[in-house]
């Protein structure tokens, strides 16, 4: 296995940039002529349905605000040591939850919220109190559920995730990228590796259900050596959940990049031996590749999810909880209602005025074509499940799929050739080493992709 997986000329064949399909149709693709009125539509279709007693919702909630540039970073952030434009971005996330409700009925079931950002522990503990409470009173949140939250390990202390926990979160996301000091002073985010490993010890001692940890190679200063320590802290360190990602660097995109020099990144020849490295030092220490970047411990929900066929996926990544209509708020979110997409505006000056119209902030999106469900429908399987049975598609779609897909089944036989997948009458199987290459296989039937050479604006797939 592991020689085929870390197999030098596959890794290079596929080092090519790709969608990370945390929705289909990608973001990229999203309209400024769907609006306001489209999403409203929307909600109450949803309202009125059978969807809202059937199927909790998700919800996400962006903070925007930091307190330090991360010079790596692609996220809509805003860099402000003023804590007070916290408390005023919290009075307009309640007017954007009122738009909302008004439309979509109050009391609806939660089985899913993630704050995301920036930093949502910029807020203190009182306003992230606050949050929780004005989120509490407008939808109903369900026992078990998924209630989690971005950390960043500079911002928080043991007494900060307790009150964390008292709030309801049962799951912590951490932002590490590498414990390497040259590589933190590189990329602007100095943080003792002691701290983490305070950080985490406290968060398994208060009983959360599930500790996350983000990393990134190709990072400047890194090399396959300096990288190869981070992930023996890691393994020591031993979180329930791991995202490993490949660094993009865009700065023509984001201009944070700008600030790092391209000659400190290291070569693709480097990158791809951190990957290899990663896949051999994590998979030894017994955890589970759940596929895009993803590793989980067996016992933790997500790989439990992978073995039973429950996996599914969303704007924040691979998830436990079923498909369900996510509900996007503040500044930049994206959302999904029924067979639609919508973003908010970038800018919190857009925010804030749209807010104060007695309108919702809502930018552009997009409503899915028969085509796109169909897609979408092809592209989760095989991210998800790693598979696609023809039957299910074609009953629930009402296609001949081989029909259909023949130009994708075509481009996937050289890929069965390679060992990514075997197909037979009944469906398309992704293999063990086609895991790791899972977003290329799905990149095969993405339609937009296909009639889009250009894919600079994507992140490696590897």
């Amino acid at each position: 296995m592991h020689s085929l997986m870390l197999n030098p000329e596959l890794l290079q064949r596929y080092d090519v940039a790709g969608p990370r399909y945390t929705s289909y149709p990608t973001a990229d693709r999203f309209v400024e002529a769907f609006g306001e009125a489209d999403y409203l539509q929307a909600l109450e279709q949803r309202r009125d349905g059978l969807t809202a007693k059937a199927y909790p919702l998700s919800l996400y909630v962006h903070i925007p605000f930091c307190e330090s540039l991360c010079y790596y970073c692609a996220c809509n952030k805003i860099i402000t040591k003023h804590h007070e434009r916290g408390e005023a971005y919290l009075r307009y996330l309640e007017r954007e939850v009122d738009l909302n409700i008004a439309h979509l009925g109050q009391g609806q079931m939660v089985s899913q919220l993630h704050l995301g950002g920036g930093s949502p522990t910029f807020l203190s503990d009182a306003e992230l109190a606050q949050l929780m409470s004005m989120l509490r009173r407008n939808f109903q949140f369900t026992p078990g559920g998924e209630y989690s939250v971005e950390i960043d390990p500079r911002t928080v202390t043991r007494e900060r995730l307790a009150a964390l926990a008292d709030q309801g979160f049962n799951r912590l996301s951490f932002g590490v990228q590498d414990f390497e000091p040259a590589v933190q002073k590189a990329v602007h985010r100095i943080q003792p590796a002691e701290q983490v490993f305070d950080l985490v010890a406290a968060s398994r001692e208060l009983g959360f259900e599930s500790v996350n940890v983000d990393l990134i190679y190709g990072l400047p200063m890194q090399t396959p050596e300096t990288f190869e320590r981070t992930l023996g802290q890691v393994v020591k360190l031993r979180p329930d959940r791991i995202a490993l990602y490949a660094y993009a660097h865009l700065p023509e995109r984001f201009k944070p990049q700008r600030r790092i020099h391209t000659q400190d990144l290291p070569p693709a020849a480097s990158k791809l031996v951190m990957l290899s490295s990663a896949m051999r030092v994590l998979m030894e220490a017994g955890y589970v590749y759940v596929g895009m970047d993803h590793f989980a411990l067996p016992t933790d929900a997500l790989a439990v999810a992978k073995r039973q066929g429950r996996l599914h996926r969303n704007f924040q990544g691979y998830s436990t909880q079923p498909d369900c209509d996510l509900i996007a708020l503040g500044v930049s979110s994206i959302g999904r209602v029924g067979p639609t997409f919508s973003q908010n505006v970038k800018t919190l000056d857009e925010y804030y005025d749209l807010l104060n119209q007695g309108r919702l902030p809502v930018a552009r999106g997009m409503a899915l074509t028969r085509d796109d469900l169909l897609r979408r429908t092809v592209i989760m399987a095989l991210m998800c499940q790693g598979s696609v049975l023809f039957e299910s598609v074609e009953l629930s779609h009402l296609v001949d799929f081989k029909q259909y897909f023949s130009p994708e089944l075509a481009t996937l036989a050289t890929m069965q050739d390679q060992g990514l997948l075997t197909m037979d009458d009944s469906g398309i199987y992704v293999t063990e080493l086609g895991w790791f290459f899972v977003r290329g296989v799905a990149m095969v039937f993405d339609k937009y992709l296909q009639a889009d050479k250009n894919r600079a604006r994507f992140s490696k797939i590897i």
